[in-house]
């Protein structure tokens, strides 16, 4: 099947846990906040941002915003490419229903599912995905990093696939220019935290903003100077607010209906959708440089996927979604690869 624009190979590279504000809220001609100075890593440790948490963001969201220094190569990236200043993540909560919504444009969940939260369906979850349309379409996927095999793994129609693979794969892969048509890209964990998630665990001093966006902007060098730069893009995403405050506040799409935790405050009619305002990166030699003003989510990056690969939408939701084609200009002379 031949894409409908050039682009051959989508690249989503998710990192953790940061709000607009909190990495781009005082980038030029963005809707920014400007906040106290922020921590690297930040004192308070890691903040709560699960459901709870986001519903009471307005007193409790940490008010702290890193700078150019802090991660200079999303600068520099935003410079040159394309920066959203309104892509909101999916479900106003924390990590597992966000990533499971970049992966299927849908979510059973809204917190991560742990044995306090009753309300949760079993694992695997019976969800249809993105990978199994483009097998189905005979195209390729594959995602590389632990977090991918995490949330991948949960998932009852891609458990087992041979398609999840380490971090280090994609460096090689980029080498021998044979990335599939669609690739989801974590940071690996360890001695040295580079997802860029807030300090926890026994590796908290080691896991800084500044050693995660470094290790981002290798891989999107290696893609920008290979042979396979002229028909890619790479969106460098969050997959949630982790805690820290945005001044925009999320337009409500859906409400939660799939009940209460074990323990703490009911969840019903609560906001599921859209949840706190991230920034999006879009890097090819087609981004129409400059900042994206139109509404974006995380299905948006799905519905991508599938309007360049002409797959039929998986539900209503990324059916109705936006499709990131402001973000491009397919016509224009392409610009040259990342500094």
């Amino acid at each position: 099947m031949q894409p409908h624009n050039p682009i051959e190979h989508v690249v989503i590279i998710v990192k953790e846990n940061h709000s607009f504000d909190n990495y781009f809220g005082s980038f030029p001609g963005v809707n920014g906040a400007k906040l106290p100075p922020a921590q690297d890593p930040p004192a308070g440790g890691d903040p709560p941002h699960d459901h709870v948490a986001w519903l009471q963001r307005a007193t409790h969201a940490v008010k702290s915003q890193y700078s150019e220094k802090d991660i200079p190569a999303y600068f520099s990236f935003a410079r040159q490419f394309t920066l959203c200043d309104n892509y909101f993540t999916e479900v106003a909560s924390q990590s597992e229903p966000n990533h499971l919504m970049l992966i299927a444009a849908d979510s059973p969940i809204i917190d991560n599912a742990n044995k306090n939260r009753t309300y949760q369906p079993q694992e695997p979850f019976k969800i249809q995905t993105l990978p199994k349309a483009l097998e189905k379409a005979k195209l390729t996927w594959a995602t590389y990093g632990d977090l991918g095999f995490s949330y991948f793994e949960k998932i009852e129609e891609l458990k087992g696939s041979p398609n999840i693979l380490p971090w280090t794969r994609f460096d090689t892969d980029v080498a021998a220019g044979k990335l599939p048509n669609v690739s989801w890209m974590y940071a690996p964990g360890g001695p040295v935290e580079l997802s860029e998630h807030p300090p926890y665990g026994r590796n908290a001093g080691q896991q800084t903003v500044k050693l995660g966006s470094q290790w981002t902007a290798k891989r999107v060098h290696k893609l920008g100077h290979s042979k396979l730069w002229g028909t890619s893009v790479i969106f460098i995403t969050w997959d949630d607010w982790g805690g820290w405050y945005d001044h925009v506040d999320p337009p409500l799409k859906d409400k939660w209906t799939g009940g209460a935790p074990a323990k703490g405050p009911s969840y019903t009619n609560t906001q599921f959708s859209y949840g706190t305002r991230v920034g999006c990166l879009v890097i090819s030699p087609y981004s129409k440089r400059g900042i994206a003003k139109a509404f974006h989510s995380h299905v948006s990056l799905v519905k991508f996927c599938e309007v360049t690969f002409g797959l039929t939408p998986l539900n209503a939701r990324d059916q109705a979604s936006d499709d990131m084609s402001d973000s491009f200009d397919f016509k224009q002379k392409p610009l040259a690869p990342p500094t």
